[in-house]
């Protein structure tokens, strides 16, 4: 497979990154990671299969590269009223990345409009997208294992 190669610009305005609430009652904005370190934005939902079957080995990823600099934004598509649902499929699951509420769907609007899940966004430490995966299999695995490594060791 070719080596990862940016594909387009990627910071949009900072009005559209505005602080979104997380599963902890926090909050996170998309800009203060965009630019400085690899990120994976990973779209999901509670009723999709393929989504949580996938999160393990996400939240495996994001624990063993973090402090190189690599962070995973899950960004649940459920909506307003499945909250307390997300908040205990992350407890179940164990996940230690950060989960957001994106009610508004303001980063759903930005990277994934066709709303699709599972979704993923790798982008690299220069604020580009280096690549956009649909759906998950257990063989995409050693592939992003790769892709994010690949990411890392540009500086």
């Amino acid at each position: 497979m070719a080596p990862l190669r940016p594909r387009r610009a990627l910071l949009p305005a900072r009005s559209s990154l505005r602080r979104i609430s997380t599963t902890d009652g926090k909050s996170e904005r998309l800009s203060d990671h965009l630019g400085k370190e690899v990120v994976l934005l990973d779209f999901w939902a509670t009723f999709c299969e393929p989504c949580l079957a996938g999160m393990p080995h996400l939240d495996a990823l994001y624990r063993e590269h973090h402090a190189q600099g690599f962070t995973v934004l899950g960004i649940s598509i459920d909506g307003p009223d499945s909250v307390a649902q997300v908040k205990t499929t992350v407890n179940k699951l164990g996940i230690s990345f950060p989960i957001l509420l994106d009610q508004e769907t303001r980063v759903v609007a930005l990277y994934n409009p066709k709303t699709s899940a599972p979704y993923s966004v790798l982008i690299g430490r220069d604020g580009r997208i280096l690549k956009k995966q649909e759906g998950y299999t257990t063989g995409n695995a050693a592939v992003l294992d790769r892709d994010v490594a690949d990411a890392l060791a540009r500086r």
